[in-house]
């Protein structure tokens, strides 16, 4: 874990009620794709958890879902304001478990780490394939940005107003795979446990005290007891899990 000052380079609108935010600052603690960032905001007691969309030596992107008033706060920022980050928080996504076929499967806002982690296997040599999940049209983003990657890409939404309609298992059940990364909503995790034919990484959203570990208001069961998931996780193995 490392603390930081940031500056915004960009802050947008880029679905509904949708925003990416991109960063300058050191990232040296960051270390692998489905790490997050905790971030202080000003009249703010506890830092706002989101999880890192991308990264290089010195830029962040975060995407992140106007849902209270921290993160309305979050929208409002602007260019060249600054913010104080702890960064390299979580375990990340493993990709050496991969097999040559991964599908990564993205619900809402769980879509953002599943980006980093696409280039780092494509970068590997593996040919993933990517679900991304939605209620709606308005809500869908990073299409584009993940087909410019080189993977094949399958919208789906619960009104069918793009892509399939229904659910990320309706597509999921039709695909051959070697492996599965996922982020999104527990519903979804249920939904995708009870379909899977492989082994895979879920990465839990949680609302967290800390971030880092110190207190317990964010376990999770597992097989091995009860596990922290800004600490031991976000991404905890799917034969671990009790569900």
């Amino acid at each position: 874990m490392k603390q930081g000052i940031f500056t915004i380079i960009s802050n947008e609108c880029i679905a509904k009620d949708v925003y990416r935010m991109e960063l300058e600052g050191d990232t040296s603690a960051v270390s692998a794709p489905g790490q997050f960032v905790n971030i202080q905001l000003d009249g703010f007691y506890l830092r706002r958890p989101i999880s890192i969309c991308d990264y290089d030596e010195s830029c962040l992107t975060l995407i992140y879902k106007k849902v209270g008033e921290g993160t309305e706060r979050m929208s409002l920022m602007s260019k060249g304001e600054k913010l104080d980050l702890l960064t390299g928080l979580g375990n990340g996504y493993d990709t050496s478990a991969s097999g040559e076929k991964p599908l990564l499967i993205g619900g809402g806002v769980g879509v953002p780490p599943l980006y980093n982690l696409c280039k780092s296997l494509i970068a590997e040599g593996k040919t993933p394939t990517v679900i991304l999940g939605y209620n709606t049209s308005d809500e869908v983003f990073y299409q584009k940005e993940f087909k410019e990657l080189g993977a094949e890409v399958f919208v789906t939404t619960v009104d069918g107003s793009l892509g399939t309609k229904g659910f990320v298992t309706d597509v999921m059940k039709k695909l051959d795979y070697t492996y599965f990364y996922t982020c999104g909503p527990m519903p979804m995790f249920h939904a995708i446990e009870k379909t899977a034919v492989t082994s895979g990484q879920f990465s839990f959203e949680e609302r967290m005290g800390c971030g880092f570990g110190a207190c317990m208001g964010c376990s999770c069961k597992t097989k091995y007891g009860s596990k922290r998931i800004c600490k031991d996780g976000p991404v905890l193995e799917r034969e671990e899990i009790i569900w």
